[in-house]
């Protein structure tokens, strides 16, 4: 037979060239070659993307068919390894400017790190006391502005702020890290002037400053249940560039006077005791709002004091960003007594109606219930029935006759927990959980502090807390995780407090100072440690707010790392965090007490992918793709929280396609 001609030395290399291309090709899994390539640039330059905290991003290249390819594309360790004594908790989100992601730790070291690569930029320590037992050592994220008065080559001409659990507020160059000289005293401000005296622990930050303009907003995380005299909740807003004051909201409606902290070297005394701004606010650049959701007057579960100071409490407020002035209010419970403060930063959202867009403000709360509100005059835009609720018994409190429900969309947590409802994993612990409610108050949500104990479910730590809602415009859902676990609140005479303290090592005690009563809580478990009420304790949920319901609720995590038996049981868990939504229709999440990012399907609610942690990941993932780097990325703080019980580390996590 004819031999064929040997090819050339080059023609060699081309064919050698083109048969590997082809193994390549053939090897490859078919759901990776068709990662698509293209699709928009997107960064995440604000704590909820948006000033509105939507939680959304237009990204797409990940997708429900390839994001069960999803992997470790980096990881940062951050060293600040918290030890379960300072009941620590990694809650940071962090923000991209340009190709930099900054962020937080619990302890307040703020850290600059290169987007592609994870690698290490620049770090600050703001070095606060770490042997101070603060109620827990946390910090959810910075904020970034652009200062159009200086060119981009000019020091601090873009400042990342950060507020700390010792109540300073930094402003760092965002280039080098260093203070910013110009701001307030070397680049910081001392936010305890003027809110009375404080012990270290009472008073600090725990959420990220909002900029509106020139001015840098924040408020403040009070410590609970202290006393009636505790720090003012006062919302601040400063001169970005000076540092200055430029107004001050002190939540006390005129007319009402209670107990005013003597006034600080240029700022006024404000209020003692008055509701708090300790989650996410949000910003609405358009309308020049600063939308506060606030907590509750102190102390929590005694408000026969209050004497009026709790007009704003456990409220949505918005305040003109001129000028800190209310535009308007919204009340979610009435004299609070539940710790029922809103934990959650207001979404700014849009309701579809009979084909017109409605600029609305979602809030999420711990009832479990979504306050769909006018973002311009905060009217609600389904009805909201004022309901009767169960009345106080405890010698000289007076609670509010009734409470407002929304008539939609419906609660994501469970309302109440009677005895005939205890659960139990055998008859044994079951009995016993029905034995324990039948001996308390327990008469549904709003059943109110009593004597003899009561089961409140949900309990002050759900359904919805600081992790926030995110939302899809496109679909007009918005996401909404939500915890069910019931606690028992019991009020203890003065007299005895102590004693029944030192008699009860495991039940959390605190003393409400200035009233007649202390606070004993606790998580109603089962002698097993499972709680009294029946799975699921942790869910996701997709709300149509056009039509106010409930597309789908599907349970959030597993069992395997809260269990002595790693037993992936899919009961839910109770979760913090929150989540956050592509235009691909994928919906991020970590939140949940095992150590997973998951991925969720918008319009089913099936789960389509999980990734696994170092930690918890007790916080909120972030997502962007950069222009010179064609991979979509998903970064979560994995750290763990100490008083949730999880996993503890110090990881920064970044997942890509391959």
């Amino acid at each position: 037979m004819a031999h064929a001609p040997h090819p050339s030395t080059a023609q060699q290399t081309i064919l050698a060239v083109l048969a590997l291309g082809a193994l390549l090709t053939a090897c490859e899994p078919a759901r990776v070659a068709d990662r698509p390539a293209g699709g928009p640039i997107a960064g995440w330059p604000h704590y909820g993307n948006d000033p509105g905290g939507m939680r959304y991003s237009p990204l797409t290249q990940i997708t429900k068919e390839n994001v069960r390819d999803l992997a470790v594309a980096w990881t940062y360790r951050t060293g600040d390894v918290p030890r379960k004594q300072q009941l620590a908790a990694f809650e940071a989100t962090p923000i991209l400017v340009g190709r930099t992601l900054y962020l937080s730790t619990p302890f307040n070291r703020v850290i600059a790190l290169d987007a592609e690569t994870g690698a290490e930029r620049w770090t600050y320590d703001p070095r606060i006391d770490l042997s101070v037992r603060y109620s827990d050592f946390t910090s959810r994220g910075v904020a970034a502005w652009e200062d159009a008065q200086r060119r981009p080559a000019d020091p601090c001409a873009r400042r990342i702020f950060h507020a700390t659990n010792d109540a300073r507020l930094l402003a760092l160059d965002a280039a080098t890290g260093a203070p910013c000289a110009d701001f307030g005293t070397a680049g910081q401000l001392d936010l305890s002037r003027g809110v009375g005296k404080r012990h270290a622990y009472e008073y600090g930050v725990s959420s990220a400053p909002v900029v509106l303009n020139d001015l840098v907003v924040v408020g403040s995380k009070v410590a609970d249940n202290q006393r009636i005299d505790a720090p003012s909740g006062v919302v601040r807003a400063y001169d970005a560039r000076t540092g200055s004051l430029r107004w001050a909201w002190d939540p006390l409606p005129p007319g009402v006077s209670t107990r005013p902290a003597p006034p600080a070297a240029g700022q006024p005394g404000f209020q003692l005791g008055t509701a708090n701004a300790w989650a996410p606010l949000s910003v609405d650049p358009q309308r020049n709002l600063i939308v506060v959701p606030t907590g509750n007057t102190a102390p929590d579960y005694w408000a026969a004091a209050r004497h009026g100071s709790d007009f704003y409490s456990s409220s949505v407020v918005a305040l003109d960003g001129t000028t800190g002035t209310v535009v308007w209010h919204f009340q979610t419970v009435h004299h609070d007594v539940w710790d029922y403060d809103v934990p959650a930063q207001p979404a700014l959202v849009t309701v579809r109606r009979d084909g017109t867009d409605i600029p609305a403000v979602a809030q999420a709360t711990k009832m479990g219930h979504v306050f769909l509100l006018r973002r311009d005059t905060g009217t609600p835009l389904f009805p909201v029935e004022e309901r009767p609720v169960p009345q106080t018994t405890v010698p000289g409190e007076e609670t509010a006759p009734t409470q407002p429900f929304p008539v939609a969309p419906p609660s994501v947590a469970q309302h109440g927990l009677s005895a005939d409802e205890a659960w139990g994993v055998t008859p044994v612990d079951r009995a016993w959980c029905r034995r324990r409610i039948a001996a308390m108050r327990s008469e549904g949500i709003f059943t109110p502090p009593s004597l003899e104990g009561t089961v409140v479910m949900p309990g002050n730590a759900g359904g919805t807390n600081w992790g926030s809602a995110a939302f899809d415009p496109g679909r007009h859902l918005l996401l909404v995780n939500s915890s069910n676990l019931p606690f028992v609140v019991r009020l203890v005479p003065r007299d005895r407090f102590e004693q029944e303290k030192a008699a009860n090592p495991g039940v959390e005690f605190a003393p409400q100072l200035g009233t007649p009563y202390g606070l004993a809580r606790y998580t109603l478990l089962s002698p097993l440690g499972i709680p009294c009420s029946a799975p699921p304790w942790g869910t996701l949920a997709a709300i149509d707010v056009s039509a106010g319901t409930i597309r789908w609720q599907v349970p959030l995590g597993t069992l395997r790392d809260i269990m002595p038996v790693p037993i992936p049981l899919a009961w839910g868990t109770p979760n913090l965090g929150g989540p956050s939504v592509t235009a691909a229709g994928v919906v991020f999440i970590g939140a949940a007490m095992d150590n997973y990012l998951r991925a969720f399907d918008i319009d089913t609610g099936a789960e389509l992918w999980k990734g696994r942690l170092p930690a918890g990941g007790q916080a909120t993932p972030m997502t962007y793709r950069l222009a010179e780097d064609g991979r979509q990325y998903v970064v979560i703080a994995a750290g763990g929280h100490g008083r949730g019980g999880t996993t503890l580390g110090d990881s920064v996590v970044a997942f890509a396609l391959p």
